[in-house]
């Protein structure tokens, strides 16, 4: 919802006049963000919706999570290749459709003005995704289960600084009930015997995880700033551009030799199909759910893709089933509702409308009940912007 200019996101806050908060449990719950707040105002179809698109999101992880065990048990592992398909594809669908658009939002325009912005998001998505596939052959399993929740906060950060985008105490305590969920993951893990991977360099394959973290949460910042103010369209099609010119150098230099070495027959070629088309489809269709959410959120739903897997992994590898793998799921799925139950909002200018397809959820989402909690998100909007009014420079246009 848009009040004097800040974007709020999120459920709509209830008015609080003459409200009376109760003892310490009503002080606390109003410190909160959540004084006023019934479930019928929390569980909304907008909610519904988000937790169904981040957990589709997160099966599309699990489908490459899948392939990928699959063609590392044939001997195959070529996580350049295995990039270098996503953006190749990419690049012949959104580069393609970009190269027949005409006036201003043609790729030549595009390219002319902001190549070296897209190239620099380009080459830290590329490296993101390889640095993570890279420590699995230093670190184990639970190491980068844990360690690659650091994009979180990271993102947290930079979604403050970069986006202005402000949070609630709420917020805070959602993301560390999310992580709490991830840590009974990791022990069910544990105590399943699933502590895979190796340990020949624990120390870089750790900083391999959270350099890939921190790369990753740039890279979505720079996504959900694009996504917002500019279009899907031109995000995907400079990223199938530049990731399909960088992931290839790096394929020629790096994995040649085993590319080469790759024995074909139609399982292995089903993998890397299956494999490619799941990240494609998670590519297209998450900046659909950034631009109608936030990066953060879309993150704390990834939260749940390790669990896809496992229970995948159940009936496909004969792993040990835990009763925590079920109080994960729940507990980070109501982290994941308490970060929603409360808007964030954020001090950034009004989206450039490229695709009026896609603008027009976002803009009933912002729309909806304005008159109603207008009174009530006003007060904090200006409370806010006096802090912020001389560090307000928004980022540059992508």
């Amino acid at each position: 919802m848009n009040v004097d200019g800040h974007v709020y996101t999120g459920l709509p806050l209830k008015q609080t006049e003459g409200s009376v908060p109760g003892k310490r449990f009503g002080s606390c719950m109003a410190n909160l963000g959540l004084q006023n707040y019934k479930l019928k105002d929390v569980f909304t179809w907008h909610l519904l919706k988000t937790i169904a698109m981040g957990q589709a999101l997160s099966l599309m992880i699990c489908g490459t999570a899948v392939s990928c065990q699959y063609l590392a048990e044939a001997g195959v592992e070529t996580p350049m290749f295995q990039s270098f398909l996503n953006y190749a594809l990419l690049f012949i669908t959104y580069t393609s459709y970009l190269c027949c658009r005409k006036g201003d939002d043609n790729i030549y325009q595009i390219l002319k003005t902001k190549w070296w912005k897209y190239l620099l998001m380009g080459l830290t998505d590329v490296q993101a995704n390889y640095a993570v596939v890279k420590a699995y052959q230093y670190t184990t399993l639970t190491s980068i289960q844990l360690l690659d929740c650091f994009v979180i906060p990271v993102l947290m950060v930079l979604s403050w600084f970069l986006l202005k985008t402000r949070y609630r105490p709420v917020h805070f305590v959602a993301v560390s009930v999310c992580l709490v969920g991830v840590g009974a993951m990791v022990g069910a893990d544990l105590i399943a015997g699933r502590d895979q991977g190796s340990t020949t360099n624990v120390l870089l394959g750790d900083g391999l995880v959270l350099l890939s973290a921190a790369l990753y949460a740039l890279s979505n910042v720079g996504q959900e700033y694009t996504v917002k103010n500019h279009s899907r369209v031109e995000f995907l099609g400079m990223m199938g551009l530049f990731g399909t010119i960088i992931s290839g150098i790096q394929l020629v230099v790096l994995e040649t030799s085993a590319v080469g070495a790759i024995k074909w027959d139609t399982n292995i070629m089903v993998l890397f199909v299956g494999y490619a088309l799941c990240m494609y489809a998670l590519y297209s269709v998450m900046p659909t759910v950034v631009r109608l959410t936030s990066a953060t959120v879309v993150n704390l739903s990834l939260l749940t893709a390790d669990l896809f897997s496992l229970f995948c992994g159940l009936f496909l590898f004969h792993y040990t089933f835990s009763g925590l793998y079920i109080l994960s799921f729940v507990v980070i799925t109501l982290g994941f509702i308490m970060f929603n139950a409360v808007p964030t909002y954020n001090l950034i200018p009004h989206a450039d409308s490229r695709e009026a397809g896609l603008d027009e959820p976002v803009a009933a989402l912002t729309e909806q009940n304005h008159d109603a909690t207008s009174k009530c998100l006003l007060p904090l909007a200006e409370k806010d912007s006096e802090s912020t009014v001389a560090s307000v420079a928004i980022l540059p246009p992508v």
